[in-house]
């Protein structure tokens, strides 16, 4: 029970790896906001955790507005007096060139990925200096390695980097730690949505596991013990790191 009695805040958390965050964090003792613009997901998040015990709620949030976000963290407060944990996960991605995506579609993507992390960040902040919490963000291998036909999601993902890093140095003397994790394809989320969007998805998802040093595409749970960890006190001297959970994806290309 290394989350034993801490409030933790996931956004994104109705599907893919943030509703696996949330699972494998109550496991571990931790009380659950479960945050997402689709309530239905949220709630099936919810319905899975409390069947094994565990303890969560959900809350519609949209991540890309201020008062959306304003009032999460309001409820949160108000609901348990604190919060210890907050892991930005929601997230979208369209697969689109940068000459063929729309001006509205990158906003879009931008307000989302980027916007939500720093709007949750800036406002949960005043709290998490109160507890010494801390934050894990959810970046990706692209924003290290750059695939075709995601411009504007690669953008995104690096963008995410940079600003875990700097909010670790801006609020480490705080004791506020601030990390990030790093993924390759999961079977999960946005990788079944590409995997969907190909002529052949089966192929597609065989293709893809080929990329890894592993040979295989990663699950979700294996992402979210690693975000267990960082939101835990075995990561107590971590801090501004961008952790890779890739299979070996950016070693170099595996033989064929």
């Amino acid at each position: 029970m290394k989350l034993k009695d801490r409030i933790i805040v996931v956004t994104g958390a109705g599907s893919g790896i943030g509703r696996a965050c949330a699972k494998e964090a109550a496991k571990e003792g931790a009380v659950i906001i479960v945050a997402d613009i689709n309530m239905k997901g949220a709630d099936e998040t919810v319905t899975q955790i409390t069947e094994t015990n565990g303890k969560a709620i959900a809350f519609k949030t949209d991540v890309s507005k201020p008062e959306s976000v304003k009032q999460l963290v309001d409820f949160t407060i108000k609901s348990f007096k604190k919060v210890d944990v907050l892991i930005n996960n929601a997230a979208i991605q369209i697969n689109k060139t940068v000459e063929d995506i729309t001006f509205e579609e990158w906003n879009l993507q931008m307000s989302i990925n980027v916007g939500g992390l720093f709007l949750c960040s800036k406002y949960f902040l005043p709290y998490l200096r109160i507890t010494r919490g801390n934050i894990v963000n959810m970046s990706s291998v692209n924003g290290f390695f750059v695939e075709p036909m995601c411009a504007g999601y690669c953008t995104t993902k690096a963008a995410i980097i940079g600003l875990t890093k700097a909010m670790a140095i801006d609020h480490g003397h705080e004791g506020v730690r601030v990390n990030c994790i790093c993924p390759g394809y999961i079977d999960a989320g946005l990788a079944e949505g590409y995997f969907q969007e190909q002529f052949d998805p089966a192929q597609a998802r065989i293709d893809a596991g080929k990329l890894h040093a592993l040979w295989r595409i990663g699950k979700p749970e294996e992402v979210a013990r690693v975000a267990v960890f960082l939101a835990g006190d075995d990561a107590s001297f971590m801090t501004g790191a961008s952790v890779v959970v890739d299979g070996g994806f950016g070693s170099g290309l595996p033989p064929k």
